[in-house]
């Protein structure tokens, strides 16, 4: 399909033909959120402890007597119903990480790009030159192509100077190119894509890559 390209004035300069296989491909929800899901899982860190009865320093004397005091039998002041006492059933260290095959994530990449040719969020830039930092004119330009709607810049590697200014802006975040996901496609009222950033794409979520 034939897709306009963009100055960094907001102006049409051309077009350019998007790959089918990535950017036509059938829109699969429930693929997209288990890619989701799978993404926010793998972020956990999984290190919360808490100690049990048998890990909580107390001692090991009987605390009162077994008989005549009309209360209920107890060992020691670590069980769970005594303040400073051990956590019953509390979270342990563990291991949220799903596991996801590479053919459904790099399916749910594609679904999640179509989506958003389908619901007009993607723009498509022929360059974007940015030799030093600027906040100012990363905010301009961002302006120019989507007005005041947030929008993620999808960046090659060299592009560190624009990372840097982009990410000052409350309503915009860059994004590596290698590391396209779900979360972030799917985050922001636009995804702005350079040519150069394109032919990344096309190259690691084709039926090629």
């Amino acid at each position: 399909m034939q897709f306009p390209v963009m100055n960094s004035a907001g102006q049409e300069v051309s077009q350019v033909e998007l790959p089918a296989d990535v950017f036509q491909a059938k829109i699969n929800v429930g693929l997209m959120h288990q890619a989701f899901v799978r993404q926010r899982a793998n972020a956990r860190q999984g290190t919360r402890n808490t100690l049990s009865r048998g890990e909580v320093r107390a001692s090991g004397a009987k605390i009162y007597r077994q008989k005549g005091t009309g209360r209920a039998r107890h060992g020691a002041a670590s069980a769970p119903i005594f303040v400073g006492g051990g956590l019953a059933f509390g979270p342990k260290p563990r291991d949220f990480s799903k596991k996801m095959p590479k053919k459904m994530r790099k399916g749910a990449i594609r679904s999640a790009l179509s989506a958003l040719v389908r619901d007009d969020q993607l723009v498509l830039v022929d360059k974007i030159d940015a030799a030093q930092p600027k906040t100012k004119a990363a905010r301009a330009l961002i302006e120019a192509l989507v007005g005041e709607q947030s929008a993620l810049i999808v960046v090659t590697a060299e592009q560190q100077a624009l990372r840097k200014s982009v990410n000052n802006l409350s309503n915009a975040h860059t994004l590596l190119v290698n590391n396209l996901n779900v979360r972030d496609l799917l985050n922001y009222d636009k995804v702005i894509l350079p040519l150069a950033a394109l032919d990344v794409v096309t190259s690691i979520w084709g039926k090629g890559g």
